[in-house]
């Protein structure tokens, strides 16, 4: 099956301090959203295969979006969600981010062990979403521990499906929680263990 591509979105954020402390370097989020015709629209469909199937080219498209927002290396997290139009079923969102689909992102940005934080839901147009984020190598880096809301002011329509990434350039500003550090993962791979 093919995925009818209706529109595409993207929104960037710069933060460059936090509680009047400065960034030593800005954080940079992006988030990126295509909407796609849902194609299950007025049945229960048990087989949502060939969605899963079709789910690469959207993570395709995506990952080159990222790719040519961020140089080599630079996306520390990232996070991933669905909104599904009033006229469909939130696992309509869901056959469209699996691994399948987060393989060519995780690809396009320069790797990705982790799992990719998600959330979906059923709504109307204009409806907030938060995107929970993660570090990319490991979910137990805390300073990553983070989000984007957005809204999609025309979307989702009844039929429509919205498929959403966010991707950030480094964790919370002045996060001090403690735990696991982005540095601590790197050399850890550097290390190969």
């Amino acid at each position: 099956m093919a995925l009818s591509i209706r529109r595409t979105y993207t929104f960037e954020t710069i933060k460059r301090e936090e509680a009047g402390i400065a960034a030593a370097t800005p954080l940079r989020k992006l988030a990126v959203a295509v909407v796609v015709e849902n194609a299950w629209l007025g049945e229960y469909v048990a087989d949502l295969g060939p969605a899963i199937a079709a789910s690469v080219e959207l993570g395709e498209m995506i990952g080159d979006t990222a790719r040519r927002h961020f140089a080599p290396g630079e996306v520390q997290s990232y996070g991933k969600g669905g909104i599904v139009g009033l006229a469909g079923e939130q696992e309509h969102a869901n056959a469209l981010l699996t691994t399948r689909f987060a393989d060519p992102v995780r690809e396009a940005i320069g790797g990705g062990k982790a799992w990719i934080s998600s959330m979906t839901k059923v709504a109307a147009p204009g409806t907030l979403i938060d995107i929970p984020m993660n570090h990319k190598d490991d979910v137990y880096v805390r300073s990553h521990y983070d989000g984007m809301s957005l809204v999609l002011p025309d979307a989702p329509m009844p039929d429509e499906i919205a498929v959403i990434v966010c991707f950030a350039t480094g964790g919370r500003l002045n996060a001090r929680v403690g735990g696991l550090t982005h540095d601590e993962v790197m050399a850890r791979e550097a290390a190969g263990k």
